[in-house]
């Protein structure tokens, strides 16, 4: 699956067009071409390196599941690798759509490891500023960065809710929501770990496309980037807090269990002081020697008004200490 884009002198003149023309397209000066290839096979990529001249280690890295965010310089391009976020708002889990691009002068050609990239969205973002296309490949490169670091920042908006929703459940009662809390902990501090594998890498992309020297960032566009770089900061400072806060709720979650603990000790200590009087009582009477009203219902009555009694003594005085 292919999909192609033509630019002339910064306007858009051709779409979809066949895979085998982009040498005859790229021959004028004033073209700048960008080709999509989701899922490609290995002859897709001997093509595209042979077309582009595209270095071996970019297109093993391409090829390969799983790579870092980063951005690798060679002679005659530059190879991005980044990364499309999606979380699950019920669970808070975290999937990711990795997406590697090879950056030449007049062509932008990006690899889709699978279809879950909106790549609808990333040629709507394009169509909505036609006054930049003038700036060429800086341009698409400005707006596929764009997509996905809005991505991170939605994905990390999205996490945000998921511990708020877990905070809610953090002090009501019952072992359902016990559980809940522990599962959802766990689900959540493991998406924040890989969100943070993916956030964090693209300070050093961005900021590397706009070093003096690079030639990918034209000036005019520099603003545009840089708004991209305080995107990723704050993506990257909001993702810490997050990592702070889910800590700071397994912390709590144990310590409203422990005081649950204690509460419940509490009780049966105090449910079993009381019942240690009549006990202690009956197991005195209960001794093979004579004692005062032995065999005589006087006695009786007396033992149980004694029992009654101080289980009632005991029961208010814990109940006024809140023990009970």
């Amino acid at each position: 699956m292919a999909r192609t884009r033509l630019y002339r002198d910064g306007t858009l003149v051709l779409e979809d067009f066949p895979v085998a023309d982009i040498s005859d397209h790229l021959a004028d000066p004033s073209s700048v071409v960008w080709l999509d290839l989701c899922m490609p096979g290995p002859e897709d990529f001997a093509m595209v390196g042979e077309e582009f001249g595209l270095h071996e280690l970019a297109l093993e890295s391409a090829r390969n599941q799983g790579q870092r965010s980063k951005l690798d310089h060679y002679r005659t391009h530059e190879f991005l690798s980044a990364y499309a976020l999606f979380v699950d708002p019920r669970s808070g889990r975290l999937s990711t759509s990795e997406i590697a691009a090879f950056i030449t002068p007049r062509a932008l050609i990006t690899v889709r490891k699978d279809d879950r990239f909106d790549l609808e969205a990333l040629v709507a973002r394009w169509d909505e500023s036609p006054d930049l296309t003038r700036y060429g490949v800086g341009f698409l490169l400005y707006g596929l960065l764009d997509h996905l670091v809005d991505g991170h920042f939605e994905a990390v908006h999205a996490m945000d809710d998921s511990i708020e929703q877990l905070e809610d459940l953090l002090f009501q009662e019952g072992r359902r929501q016990i559980h809940a809390v522990q599962r959802r902990s766990f689900v959540l501090r493991k998406s924040l770990v890989g969100l943070r594998r993916v956030v964090l890498p693209m300070r050093e992309v961005v900021n590397s496309l706009m070093r003096p020297g690079t030639h990918l960032v034209p000036e005019p566009l520099l603003p545009y980037f840089q708004d991209v770089y305080d995107q990723v900061l704050r993506a990257t400072e909001w993702t810490e807090s997050l990592r702070d806060l889910v800590t700071s709720v397994m912390e709590t979650n144990l310590s409203v269990q422990a005081n649950r603990m204690n509460l419940i000790m509490k009780k049966v200590t105090s449910w079993a002081a009381i019942i240690a009087v009549p006990t202690a009582i009956t197991g005195f009477y209960g001794q093979n020697v004579p004692y005062p009203g032995f065999g005589k219902e006087p006695g009786f009555i007396a033992s149980s008004a004694v029992i009654a009694v101080s289980s009632v003594l005991l029961y208010l005085a814990f109940k006024r200490k809140d023990w009970v």
